[in-house]
């Protein structure tokens, strides 16, 4: 009994009995007009079916759509519009959308929508008025004449049975009340809900915001494990060595990759707090000679040779270039320590190729696997067509990629 009684006590009922309601006013508008006096069975057929036509007209306008969305949302899911919905939480989100109609389809689905919500709205309109005046009567309580009640249920019986009569018209309507209300909630979901364009650019934004995520996560972990990486070489080899001079240059180095860093974290918060710094200000492999410079300070021995354009590579191909091979220079110092390494850039055939070497450690048993940061290097070249392969190769480690220019 108390699970029959529940949808009575949710403020969904109520909203959704008034959502319907008011859209039942526009019957009652033609019917002002076109009159109910002595009107015949005829004459309500013709009200109810005149503000059809006009009604679907008006979801040709696209922002029908929009309003009629946004009153969904508040009166048949109240609740689903509260910030943690917003938010994404699952089960709050009611599915309909608040976008203006994109096309005709949309269109043709609002239209449907607008002609349930008047005929559901006329009909328990009705149905409201005629039961709350039936119980009325079976209280007592109206005035008016048998002939003038304006009641199409029979008249009431003998005084002494009405009291026991009294509860049927209260719960008709409250069963009215709660199916109008679950159809309308249905019937909007299917009709209002995201057409399949919606549904796919909001999927095409979510995935977008995953990517950026990554990459922010990426740009973190390339540029801080790079800094932390190169402070800890240095400050292990100035406590062996020593040696005032080197402690005065490894501190020097340390400051110098510590402020790079915060550089980098600084900016990469801007992006966290959507006061991203443009695209073309983080760094590229034009400065490439800065990552170098870097990995000598700790000791290690770089050949480098860079061969062909690389200061008009494309932005995004730049970007990555730059942070992979930030990436390979700290994987040597943090596995191999300052050992000699070969670095080759070339751009050539429209392809930019980055190829890093060092010599194995020996204490390492070598996996082929490589962490986190390698993996990403695999992964930032398949997001631009590219390839890339880490991993022991004759004797060394090996850091190789392929990036396409276009």
């Amino acid at each position: 009994m108390i699970r029959l009684l529940r949808p009575l006590t949710r403020a969904v009922t109520y909203t959704r009995w008034l959502h319907l309601l008011v859209g039942g006013l526009v019957v009652l508008a033609a019917a002002t007009v076109h009159g109910v006096e002595d009107a015949t069975a005829r004459d309500w057929l013709v009200i109810t079916l005149l503000p059809i036509p006009l009604t679907a007209a008006a979801a040709l306008v696209p922002a029908m759509r929009r309003a009629e969305g946004l009153q969904a949302r508040l009166m048949l899911f109240p609740g689903a519009h509260a910030p943690q919905a917003r938010a994404g939480a699952e089960g709050d989100a009611p599915g309909i959308s608040v976008a203006p109609s994109a096309s005709w389809r949309d269109r043709g689905r609002t239209a449907v929508w607008l002609v349930v919500r008047l005929q559901l709205g006329w009909g328990l309109g009705v149905a409201s008025v005629q039961l709350i005046g039936y119980a009325l009567t079976l209280l007592g309580t109206t005035s008016e004449s048998p002939d003038d009640d304006g009641l199409f249920l029979p008249r009431p019986g003998p005084a002494a049975w009405n009291a026991l009569l009294l509860p049927l018209p209260l719960i008709s309507l409250s069963v009215l009340v709660v199916v109008a209300g679950g159809l309308a909630a249905a019937a909007a979901r299917s009709l209002l809900g995201p057409s399949p364009t919606e549904r796919l650019a909001a999927l095409e934004e979510r995935t977008e915001q995953l990517l950026e995520r990554n990459r922010i996560a990426r740009e973190l972990h390339d540029s801080i494990g790079h800094a932390l990486t190169v402070a800890v070489v240095q400050a292990g080899a100035a406590r062996a060595a020593a040696d005032a001079d080197f402690t005065d240059r490894a501190l020097e180095a340390i400051e110098e990759t510590g402020r790079d860093a915060l550089e980098d974290l600084e900016r990469v918060l801007r992006v966290l707090r959507e006061d991203a710094e443009p695209a073309h200000r983080r760094p590229t492999l034009a400065a490439a000679d800065r990552l170098l410079e870097s990995a000598r300070t700790v000791g290690a021995t770089v050949d480098a040779d860079v061969s062909g354009p690389v200061e008009d590579l494309p932005g995004p191909v730049s970007r990555e270039g730059y942070r992979m091979l930030q990436e390979a220079l700290t994987n040597v110092l943090r596995h191999a320590g300052p050992v000699p390494v070969r670095v080759r850039v070339a751009v050539a055939d429209g392809l930019l190729t980055l190829d890093v070497r060092n010599a194995l450690p020996r204490q390492a048993a070598p996996t082929g696997r490589g962490g986190s940061g390698l993996r990403g290097i695999r992964e930032r070249a398949v997001l631009l067509g590219g390839r890339a392969s880490t991993g022991p190769d004759d004797g060394e480690w090996r850091v190789h990629a392929e990036l396409p220019l276009r």
